[in-house]
């Protein structure tokens, strides 16, 4: 790829990150069978190519995502703006334990972070999900005492509500906010991006492409494989999945007389959306991620960001964007 990957700056005090990053989560678990060796291909793929902003976090594995990415980016640490979360506590065996924001559970997070990346400093560290328990500022009060001992350079919040944010952002300078947000899930568009832009906080877009529905991939349910995980997904469930499929037909319709891909005009179409947003697109596979990198070069439009909006509106998904225990955890 000869184009260079443009950047954006991520926040108004934050890092400058390639325009469009790479999450990790799907390469250890959740989207079915896995493969260490192509994932690190991917990731070493990535960095080559210019996209600088690698996504993962402590619970995806569990624990072993971390030491995938530590491993695929030894000797190029500088290359990397790494962003990993906390928050989301899991046993050995996979099981979810709940919730844990408090002081003392921030720094023994992030010690074991490090530790399993091998890395002596963490860019981006996010609080994965809220702890209604613990009141934020203690949360995000730990969390800057990390930036003070060097072990974070910026704090970064996981779907959290807009007086969370609000609350958190008198308590210490927040960097990013990454929260769902692709043609087919607009909820941020009412309050939460407006007040990320007041407060000068970045967006990280996560699961731009639709958890991949938007990319043309699935053609029914049965397309899953038996070990993956969105086969619990409302929105991939059989009574939906046919409404679903049909918006992503269109977006395939305005791909083709467009000349690219669905995935790039999806992700095209979020980068339009605003120079403070950045989507983290999941994949193992170093064709998907030649593609998504592709889209940064895109340019839509008035016009054709208005003919996307108007055929994707918000709600036009049909189920919610997790199951009903997972949405408890979201915008708190």
């Amino acid at each position: 790829m000869a184009r260079e990957i443009p950047r954006r700056a991520l926040g108004a005090h934050g890092p400058f990150v390639s325009a469009v990053g790479l999450g990790c989560m799907g390469m250890s678990e959740f989207y079915g069978a896995t493969d260490d060796e192509q994932s690190s291909a991917t990731i070493k793929r990535a960095l080559d190519i210019g996209v600088n902003f690698l996504d993962t976090a402590d619970m995806y594995g569990p624990h072993t995502n971390e030491v995938l990415v530590g491993k695929a980016i030894r000797g190029r640490r500088d290359d990397v703006v790494l962003a990993t979360k906390f928050g989301n506590v899991r046993g050995p065996d996979g099981a979810f334990l709940g919730i844990n924001g408090s002081p003392a559970y921030v720094q023994q997070a992030c010690d074991a972070s490090l530790k399993r990346l091998g890395v002596d400093h963490i860019d981006l560290y996010y609080q994965h999900r809220v702890d209604t328990t613990v009141p934020i500022e203690e949360t995000v009060g730990a969390m800057a005492r990390l930036v003070d001992a060097g072990k974070i350079r910026w704090i970064g919040l996981s779907e959290a509500a807009p007086e969370t944010i609000q609350r958190a952002a008198k308590e210490a300078t927040i960097t990013a906010l990454q929260t769902e947000y692709s043609l087919w899930t607009r909820d941020v568009e009412s309050e939460i991006l407006p007040l990320c832009r007041e407060l000068g906080i970045g967006f990280v877009a996560y699961s731009p492409l639709g958890r991949g529905f938007l990319t043309g991939a699935f053609r029914n349910a049965a397309d899953l494989q038996e070990a993956d995980r969105r086969r619990i997904f409302p929105r991939f469930a059989d009574e939906n999945f046919a409404h679903n499929l049909a918006l992503v037909e269109r977006v395939e319709a305005i791909a083709r007389r467009m000349g690219c891909t669905a995935a790039q005009l999806a992700l095209s179409w979020l980068l339009a959306r605003g120079a403070d947003i950045v989507p983290i697109p999941g994949t193992r596979n170093i064709g998907r991620l030649e593609e998504n990198a592709a889209a940064t070069w895109i340019q839509l439009t008035a016009d054709e960001v208005g003919e996307l909006d108007e055929l994707a509106p918000p709600g036009v998904a049909r189920g919610s964007r997790y199951p009903e225990q997972s949405m408890q955890s979201v915008n708190r």
